[in-house]
């Protein structure tokens, strides 16, 4: 299949060139402010109640897992950019040193180490006190307020530790209409792609209130056959339209992850913008987003026995204060 790379510009048609209205517009239509009480801290998160839980746990058929994530080492995607490195992990102890040097008891050797990283080095959730709206963030707090230079004290990520569980659905966009399982960097996923994703995929990849849903590009496979990371991180990449800012706030998802950088498609659409679906999904509608994804594995598992729904387990690291952490997703078929 031969994909239509030089489509016309969905969100410039939609909202005109000026990113600053198109943002506004949107974050007007698609607030999910008070939804949940003023007081709020998780936003769609909410939607995944203890029966949408008990619903997932009964899709597990034979008990397989699948991790979902990108390792954590000196190897990865970060370049630099905004501070951002790759993990640095560094051994405090060693068996040689604890049994040759600290001379514990009867032969016992212990091992410590220690790691410094970024919180979103690799793969990762966005909190929602990761990115504010001319100053306002999720739920209409001051977030100058909110997120100091103490963290975030409202709506940190450890509020989500135990509530990030539910049914994921993999929306394998890649495989459905891209050439060879992959979508070309820049190409905008529109709503009219999901649902045709949607369609192709079957009765198992409907997406339902409380869902985590997983969007497929491609783009790690392909950056994985290259010789090194290149521009995975902050660079050209498929992902999703601004105008699918609908698309996720009527779905009413919990979260919504993808294989690469930055959830949605770069660069982005509007002339000298910068990630404005992030400035509607987080501090407006209240969603997770998940970053650098490594969908491949679970994705060829999809496509050979035709179930694109399974019990998926997402639990941020309770790091009080955060604004993101690092995650080892693990989906359950």
């Amino acid at each position: 299949m031969t994909i239509e790379t030089s489509r016309p510009n969905a969100a410039v048609a939609a909202y005109g060139e000026d990113a600053e209205s198109a943002i506004a517009a949107a974050a007007a239509k698609y607030s999910n402010w008070n939804r949940w009480g003023a007081d709020d801290a998780v936003g769609t998160i909410n939607f995944i109640d203890d029966h949408a839980r008990l619903a997932a746990i009964a899709l597990v058929h034979d008990g397989r897992a699948l991790s979902l994530s990108l390792p954590f080492d000196n190897d990865g995607p970060q370049n630099g950019w905004k501070r951002r490195t790759n993990p640095v992990h560094t051994m405090t102890s060693t068996g040689l040193d604890t049994a040759e040097i600290m001379g514990l008891p009867h032969g016992l050797s212990v091992a410590d180490d220690v790691v410094f990283m970024p919180l979103q080095c690799s793969t990762q959730w966005d909190g929602l006190g990761h990115v504010a709206d001319h100053g306002i963030g999720w739920n209409n707090r001051i977030a100058g307020r909110t997120v100091t230079s103490e963290g975030d004290l409202e709506t940190g990520i450890e509020h989500l530790a135990d509530r990030v569980v539910g049914r994921g659905v993999l929306l394998d966009v890649g495989r459905a209409i891209g050439t060879d399982g992959e979508l070309p960097d820049g190409f905008a996923i529109t709503t009219a792609d999901l649902e045709e994703t949607i369609r192709k995929q079957g009765q198992s990849s409907q997406v339902h209130r409380g869902d985590i849903v997983l969007v497929r590009t491609g783009q790690l496979a392909r950056v994985r056959r290259g010789s090194g990371w290149g521009g995975y991180a902050g660079g050209a990449a498929p992902g999703l339209s601004f105008t699918t800012a609908g698309w996720l706030h009527a779905s009413e998802i919990a979260a919504i992850a993808t294989d690469t950088w930055g959830v949605e498609v770069r660069p982005n659409e509007f002339p000298a913008s910068m990630q404005p679906l992030h400035q509607v999904a987080l501090p407006h509608i209240g969603l997770l987003l998940g970053e650098m994804w490594d969908l491949d594995a679970l994705a060829a598992d999809c496509a050979a026995d035709g179930r694109y729904e399974f019990l998926l387990s997402a639990a941020p690291l309770p790091f009080t204060g955060a604004v993101g952490s690092p995650v080892n997703p693990i989906a359950i078929k």
